[in-house]
């Protein structure tokens, strides 16, 4: 499974690690994924996601409900 948020988009981020004797080699930046289930009143079920932690917030922001339409306008399917 990739680190993708299913909200925010949010996608692991490349680069080199830098050493001491400034030896550049290659790393990522995973973001903070985490499998979280949430029940959609609308729909009268749960869905799980797999969101980052900003997506928590967004979702604790906007209500699921409203993350879920622009989730569907998006094309996503869960």
């Amino acid at each position: 499974m990739s680190a993708h948020c299913q909200v925010t988009g949010r996608a692991p981020g490349f680069g080199k690690q830098v050493s001491h004797s400034h030896v550049g080699t290659n790393r990522r930046w995973n973001p903070n994924i985490q499998r979280r289930r949430y029940f959609v009143p609308s729909e009268g079920r749960s869905i799980t996601l797999r969101v980052s932690t900003k997506g928590i917030k967004t979702i604790d922001r906007d209500g699921i409900d409203a993350v879920v339409a622009r989730m569907r306008a998006r094309g996503e399917t869960f």
